[in-house]
Formats: structure tokens, sequence, C-alpha cells
């Protein structure tokens, strides 16, 4: 049950996932966190991470150069130099570890920041006014929506953290240490064949052919990764959900000893989760080929491309010694593509998956895809209008068999059906929820209604809680909360107001809707729309609310959709809800998932 105005906006339908290209999606990203609360504290922790990232580039630089006359005075046997070289090493070696325990700490907030503000912001989205509801009945981008804002939200910050920095900290290694390189093979001259020729700073550009090469050959092998990683993120997403499903069903599977039926059908889910890793993990392995193959040729690469000016007497052993450490920074940079490839497959698809649902969050606000749909107005007559109302349902199209239904205001009125007729279709389109169809729904302008589903909603918590919902704890007083209990019958829960559970789980059906009827009480709304709540109650219950509504809410107009009961007064005018031969139903129309 909630009471709130009906949304005017067009409904929508999202068929499948929103498809964008790389940038698209860092706009999306980028947005998200220029209009979030942490984006201030996030931009100071990156420049935290940019300025030691520099400190610490500068003290590598000097760690390199420390190479030289260490590995010098190793060649000469100068134990003095040695020693003193040493010392020397342990200074910079301290600085560099006060400043890796820092950037540690910095990575760590700002991956908790970017989680933060990614997830307030999906979550937020989400649950804006009837978009959740849309969502849900809009594809299978719909579906276990919480595999999206929970799994996927984390494991983006916290690969977007892990990448960005990576390559942050990689860009300016090379930058540092390029100089460094291009001095160490300057003016050495080949000599092949007879011919003497010079390549500048040839030791940076054979780090770059060498990275570059591995580079391509990696994004060859591995670009599958980024659909086979989404593709196995949906699969997990299935997974959990079946393994929810029965759990929250254990009980009535339990009394059919459907246990084995359950086991077969969540083996087909693992099946098709497990089905989806092999790909990965054959994937995964071609590329192990190549980064594990060009991670052992690294060994040596850096000694094959400084021998030429060692063994040409241009370089000491110290300096052949700081040149290898001069290209390896240049090729750790470089290669860092290649290292990462696997990751950055992964995050490419996390990135797809958190977009896509987001836009698609937001596309139901914006897309129609049916051309034939309700129109849904307000009126300032302080009444509700049906007017040429049909509803298209998933294989059907259903109808109010008066062209033209008026509910005045203070008057009590029942909607029943044929059997077999979805009732709660009518609810929902009244409620503004399912927009498919045709004709007008028009209702009071600047009156709230208050809905009442057929299953009651009470969200985990106090009963006083769960009495006062959506208004706060404090909305009503003990004595308020205490008499709507008493008059539903449910005295025992009396001294419960301040007692944590989930009322869903605690209480049988009949309590929960006597507990909802006794939430509705405390509201006192002045319009009600009630759906097929009063037809499964006990007499006892049933009593106790027709009393409710007779009494308490005598001024209060009332909407029942349900079962029409012979010996009840209460609702002086009947409409009827009926089937349309004439109809067809959304499958017809194309539209998926609803």
């Amino acid at each position: 049950m909630a009471e709130q105005k009906p949304n005017r906006s067009t409904p929508t339908s999202v068929a499948g996932e929103v498809e964008a290209g790389l940038w698209a999606q860092l706009r999306v990203i980028g947005n998200i966190y220029w209009i979030s609360p942490v984006r201030n504290r996030l931009i100071l922790l990156i420049l935290g991470v940019f300025a030691i990232i520099i400190v610490t580039s500068a003290g590598q630089v000097l760690l390199n150069r420390w190479n030289v006359p260490f590995y010098d005075a190793l060649s000469r046997r100068d134990f003095s130099a040695f020693v003193d070289q040493l010392m020397v090493f342990f200074a910079i070696a301290s600085v560099l570890l006060v400043l890796n325990v820092a950037q540690t700490w910095l990575n760590q907030m700002a991956r908790l920041k970017l989680r933060e503000g990614l997830t307030r912001d999906l979550v937020g989205e989400w649950l804006q006014p009837r978009r959740a509801f849309k969502l849900s009945n809009s594809g299978p981008i719909g579906v276990n929506p919480d595999q999206r804002l929970h799994e996927d939200a984390r494991h983006l910050a916290e690969m977007s953290t892990d990448l960005g920095f990576g390559l942050l900290q990689a860009s300016i290694l090379l930058i540092s240490f390029v100089g460094v390189l291009w001095t160490f093979s300057s003016g050495f001259v080949f000599n092949v064949a007879g011919y003497s020729f010079s390549i500048p700073g040839y030791m940076v550009w054979a780090a770059f052919l060498y990275a570059g090469i591995a580079s391509w050959i990696s994004w060859l092998v591995g670009r599958r990764l980024i659909h086979l990683n989404a593709d196995r993120y949906q699969k997990e997403s299935e997974l959990r959900f079946s393994l929810m499903r029965v759990n929250e069903h254990i009980d009535a599977i339990s009394l059919y000893r459907g246990e084995a039926d359950e086991n077969r059908r969540l083996g087909f889910d693992i099946d098709r989760l497990l089905g989806a890793i092999r790909l990965l993990v054959t994937a995964l392995t071609q590329l192990t080929w190549v980064t594990s193959g060009y991670g052992w040729i690294t060994i040596v690469a850096p000694i094959l491309v400084a021998a030429p000016v060692y063994f040409a007497g241009n370089l000491s052993f110290g300096g052949l010694m700081a040149a290898i450490g001069a290209f390896n920074q240049v090729h750790d940079a470089l290669k860092w593509f290649v290292n990462n490839f696997g990751a950055i497959a992964d995050w490419r698809a996390t990135l797809l998956r958190v977009t896509s649902f987001r836009q698609a969050v937001q596309a139901t606000d914006l897309m129609n895809s049916v051309d034939q749909r309700i129109k849904f107005t307000e009126t300032d007559s302080n009444q509700i209008v049906l007017e040429s109302l049909k509803i298209t349902a998933p294989r059907a199209t259903v109808r109010l068999k008066e062209k033209k239904a008026i509910v005045k205001e203070g008057e009590r009125v029942l909607i029943t059906s044929e059997a077999g007729i979805d009732r709660t279709l009518l609810f929902r389109a009244i409620a503004g929820l399912w927009p498919w169809g045709a004709g007008t729904v028009s209702l009071p302008a600047n009156t709230s209604i208050l809905y009442m589903p057929r299953s009651p909603y009470f969200p985990p918590g106090s009963l006083r809680g769960a009495m006062s919902y959506p208004q706060g704890e404090e909305a009503f007083s003990d004595e308020q909360l205490v008499s709507a209990l008493h008059e539903l019958g449910l005295t025992r829960l009396e001294s419960m107001l301040d007692f944590r559970a989930r009322w869903d789980r605690e209480l049988s059906d009949d309590e929960q809707q006597s507990l909802a009827f006794a939430r509705l009480k405390l509201h006192e709304p002045s319009w009600v729309v009630i759906d097929e709540a009063l037809d499964a109650m006990e007499p006892a219950a049933h009593e106790r609310v027709m009393k409710v509504l007779r009494n308490h809410l005598a001024k209060s107009t009332v909407v029942h959709i349900g079962r029409e009961d012979k010996d009840e007064k209460l609702f002086a005018k009947v409409l009827h809800f009926v089937s349309d031969p004439s109809g067809h139903g959304l499958e017809n129309e194309g539209i998926e998932g609803v």
C-alpha cells in the first residue's frame, strides 16, 4: 500500500539492453560523478594519488641512476663506495616505502568513494516513482536488477580504481624514463655489412615496437573476453535469482516434495553458467599464451637491446644495468595494456552492464514502443472517470464493459469480472502502472489516492514503521497505533510496536491483510483503490475490515476490484471487467518482457 499521486509521465517499454560505444559509456559514468555528493572528495583523492605517483616516479629515476655508481663500485671491488651506495639505497627505498603505503590508502579510499557515488546514483535512479515497475516489465535488462545495483557496481568501482591509477602510474613512468633511455642509446653507430648508420634513441623505439606488437596480438586474441564476461555475469545473476526463489518458497516446495524438480531446474541454471565459464576459460587460456610468452622473452629483451652499446664499449657495466633498468621501466609502462588485457575486458563488460542499466532506467520515462496507449489525465471535478477503457494484456485484451464509468466522491464501487480475467491489470491501469491499451483514465487533480495491492508490502523494521509506511515512525502516536490494531483484531501485536522483524514472514496471510487495513485506518485517505485484498479473508477478519470502512472511513471514496459478494451491501455501484474478443495481446505487438 502506498499513498501517492499518479505519475503522468508516458509509460515505456524497454525491449533489451541499450547499446552504446565506449566514449558514450564513459560520459554516462562521468555525469554520474559530476553530480554526485562525493565529487569533491573524490577529486581530492585523485589529486593526492597523482602527486604521490609523481614523487614516486622521481624516486624511481633516482634509484635507476643509483645503479651506475653501485654496479661500478662492484666492478671495481671498491668496498667503501659500495657501502656508501647501500646507504643511499636505503634512504631512497625508505621514502618510496612511505609513498607506497600512502598510495595504497588513497587507492582504497578512492575505490570506496567510487562505489558510494555509483551505487547511490543507480539506486536513486531505479527508485524514481514507477521506474522500477516499468523496468521489471521491459525485457531482459529489467531482470535481476540487484546484480547490477550491487555486484556490478562494486566490481566496476574496484576495477576502475585499479586500472585507472595503474594507467596513470604507467604513463608517468613512461614520461619519466623515456628521456633516460634515450640518453643511454644516443650517438651509437651501427655497423652492418660495411655500412654505418645511427638511430637516435634506438632503445626507446625498440621498447615501443616490442610492446606495440605484444599489445596488438593481445587485442586480437583477447577481444572476445568482453562479451564472454558480460554473458558470464548474466548467467551468475540468473542462478542467484533461482536460488533466492527456491529459498523464498522452500516451505511450499517441501510440502509438494518438489526438491528433485527444483534440483533439476537449478541444474539447468548451473549448466548454463558453467558453459559460459568454460568459454571464458578457453579465451583466457589463449590469451595466456601471449602474455606469458611475452613475459618470458622480456627477461632477456632489454639485455639484447642494450648489448650492442655495451659491447661497443660505450657503456660501463653500471651503465648497462642502468640502461636495462630504464628499458624495463619504459617497457613496463608500455606493456600495461598487455598485462591488464583480461582485466580491461572484464571492466568493459561490467561498464556495459552498468551504463546500459542506468540508460534503460532513465529511458523508461522517454521510450514509446506501442502506438495505442491508455491516456492518463487529471480532472478538475472530484471524481474518477474511466472512458472506453481497454487494457492490452500479454495474450489478450480486456475492457471495462461500461463505456463511461464515473466514480464520484464518497461512493463505494465494486469492479468485478468474468472468471479467468486478471483483475490486477485494471488496478495497475488506474494507478498509472500499466500503459498498454486504449481509452482514458481521469483522476481527480490535487488529490492523493491510496492504492492497496493484493499482496500487502511491509518494509523490514519495527511494527511501528510498518504501520506508518510510507510516512516516518513518528507519524502516529502509540494510542493511534494500538487502537488500529485493536479494531482489526490484532490485539496480540499491541506490545510489539518496537519489535523489528520481517512482517511478511511473522504474520499469517489474514494477519497481513488485517495489518494493511489497520494502516489504511491510520492514514484515513480520501480515495482508496483496493486490488482483491478483501476476497480471501476469513469471515471474522472480513467483517472487521468492513466495519472500519463503514465507520472510520465513512467519507472516503472506495473502489474495490474483486469478487462480488451478494451478502455485502457496502458497495452500492458495480462495474464489470470483461474480455474483448476483437483484441489481441502484447505478444502480437512485438513487446518483450511484459
